[in-house]
């Protein structure tokens, strides 16, 4: 299979898409014509005709019809299928770098990095670790029943990007509109049934007063959190597996109560140095992909280029992981390194000053008048590393894994450019190179394609046709969902259109990619180019394709530089 950095997208629209599309309208065209004929001859010879017979031509139209609608999908599905293997010989190349915004490494002078799924990569071991130790914390310290411990971690439960409504207890995945996508409801481990989720919010609408806040957290009167960090993936799955044990028993709890308390536990996790402990005692267990991120660090220095780390990690932790994927001079490659900087509040808040940390730990109470290469920094504020370095505007590129964390402010208040690290990247692309998901993707589409042009029918026999093309459709759906996870799907779609994340991702990164290693498939005079979605309105042209006489087919919804449509 060869690879192309062209999206799956691209060669689904004007490619099979466009002749797809071009080939419904053709077909449901030669359909309308005959049947028009057909009922002008009819109506010259019923003139004389007897009623009697009326009822027997309008059966046999009816019956014409509904035939000609089923030719045309034939045709359609055949078309489909001839054209299906030059549309699965190229596939999208995981290891590519996808842009919603131009950008050119050419104008880029300064790096900066977080630490934590961007420079260090962790194995599927630390999220059982913070489970584990979440879960005991309940018991021990919050007297949550001893029963818990019968639950594990489960890593396939949830993707990253759920919402959690913290008064209903309902984990759930919305897209950019905010509409719920049903069948990605649970309460506990289990799917709550469509018409329950429907009847509790009065539709699948989750209003703005409701949603979570600017950071994805549930506050000042929104009852929605998002989970947007990679870190968590086990405190959504602690949550589904405590309510599903107070569910399993019968056991009357309140929600605010138990997001509260889980929260909590995964903060001690972190905040009390339990993970960062035991991640240093068996560094080789939990850290992986350390190669590439040397290899990329070390590249830029080759050519000359400014680098800097600010990370919420301790130094402890971070020089000993990073110690083990670059060695002891770690610390030799970057020009500036801040720890423990408590972003988002970095970015924000100009009160915090920035404190030197000694090898040891130590903080020294000196005014800090420059950043000094090789010296550790704590804290301090963005607004004031602006006037120690001067690094400012485009000429900065910052990488991080956290869309609001990392990137959100970066992008809207300061004018950096932004690199998301989004590891579920590489699985998806995989997937989508499927042949299997491929021809599904490509059915779906001329499927509805047909729908589109033939729910103009108003005869009860084509409404019978196209009835049953919509419940095909419908069948469909699920089973692009549970390629990429059974429960929630994809973590770019709902269905058709983008999800929560995608859009946030699209609006605060420039670039995105699998991880920070896609950078050596590049040199520093490229340029990204984002692929021109066409808007709804001007997607005709676009294509290559006159408007239809009548209701023209819908084009494609947009879609991430990556992917084809699910």
């Amino acid at each position: 299979m060869g690879h192309l950095s062209a999206p799956l997208s691209r060669l689904l629209s004007p490619g099979i898409a466009g002749l797809l599309r071009r080939h419904v309208l053709k077909a449901s065209h030669h359909s309308s014509a005959v049947s028009r004929r057909g009922r002008g001859r009819s109506d010259l010879l019923s003139r004389p005709r007897a009623s009697a017979r009326t009822d027997r031509r309008a059966s046999s139209a009816s019956s014409s019809s509904a035939d000609g609608l089923w030719s045309v999908y034939n045709r359609t599905k055949r078309h489909t299928q001839d054209v299906m293997p030059s549309v699965s010989s190229v596939s999208v190349d995981p290891d590519s770098i996808f842009a919603n915004n131009e950008m050119s490494l050419r104008d880029t002078e300064v790096y900066g990095f977080d630490y934590d799924y961007t420079l260090a990569f962790y194995s599927s071991h630390l999220h059982t670790l913070i489970f584990d130790i979440a879960r005991d914390i309940l018991i021990s310290k919050h007297r949550y029943p001893e029963g818990l411990r019968a639950y594990e971690y489960i890593p396939d439960f949830a993707v990253r990007g759920l919402h959690y409504d913290v008064q209903k207890a309902l984990l759930m995945k919305i897209d950019a509109f905010h509409y719920i996508q049903l069948g990605t409801v649970y309460r506990g481990l289990h799917p709550v049934p469509d018409e329950e989720v429907v009847a509790m919010y009065d539709g699948c609408h989750v209003p703005l007063e409701i949603m979570s806040d600017f950071y994805g957290k549930s506050s000042h009167g929104h009852s929605m959190k998002q989970f947007m960090d990679i870190f968590s993936l086990p405190e959504m799955s602690l949550l589904s597996c405590v309510n599903d044990f107070f569910m399993k028993h019968n056991i009357d709890y309140e929600p605010v109560h138990l997001h509260k308390d889980v929260k909590e536990a995964i903060r001690d996790v972190h905040v009390k140095g339990i993970m960062y402990r035991a991640v240093e005692a068996d560094i080789g267990k939990y850290i992986c992909y350390g190669e590439q991120s040397h290899a990329v660090l070390k590249k830029l220095r080759e050519h000359g280029k400014k680098m800097f780390l600010i990370t919420n990690s301790p130094f402890d932790f971070v020089d000993r992981g990073m110690s083990y994927i670059v060695g002891s001079d770690w610390r030799d490659l970057f020009d500036v390194v801040i720890v423990q900087a408590d972003k988002p509040g970095f970015f924000n808040d100009r009160r915090k000053p920035f404190r030197r940390v000694t090898d040891k730990g130590a903080l020294l109470w000196d005014r800090i008048h420059k950043l000094e290469k090789g010296q550790i920094y704590k804290q301090g504020n963005l607004y004031e590393f602006l006037r120690l370095t001067g690094w400012r505007g485009s000429k900065v590129l910052y990488f991080g894994d956290h869309i609001y964390s990392d990137l959100a402010d970066l992008t809207l208040k300061h004018g950096w450019r932004t690199g998301a690290i989004v590891p579920e990247l590489r699985k998806e692309i995989k997937i989508m190179n499927t042949e299997e998901y491929v021809h599904t993707v490509s059915w779906m589409q001329a499927l509805t394609g047909l729908i589109e042009q033939m729910q103009v029918r108003r005869d009860a026999a084509s409404q019978a046709v196209v009835g049953e093309w919509i419940r095909e459709r419908e069948a469909m759906r699920p089973l692009t969902k549970q390629m990429f996870n059974p429960q929630f799907g994809s973590l770019f779609r709902t269905y058709h259109n983008p999800t929560y994340f995608s859009r946030r991702l699209s609006r605060f990164a420039d670039i995105y990619m699998a991880s920070i290693s896609c950078l050596l498939n590049y040199d520093f005079q490229h340029t990204f180019f984002p692929h021109r979605t066409p808007l709804q309105h001007e997607s005709p042209l676009v294509q290559g394709r006159a408007p239809a006489a009548g209701p023209p087919p819908s084009p494609p919804p947009p879609a991430g530089a990556h992917e084809g449509r699910r």
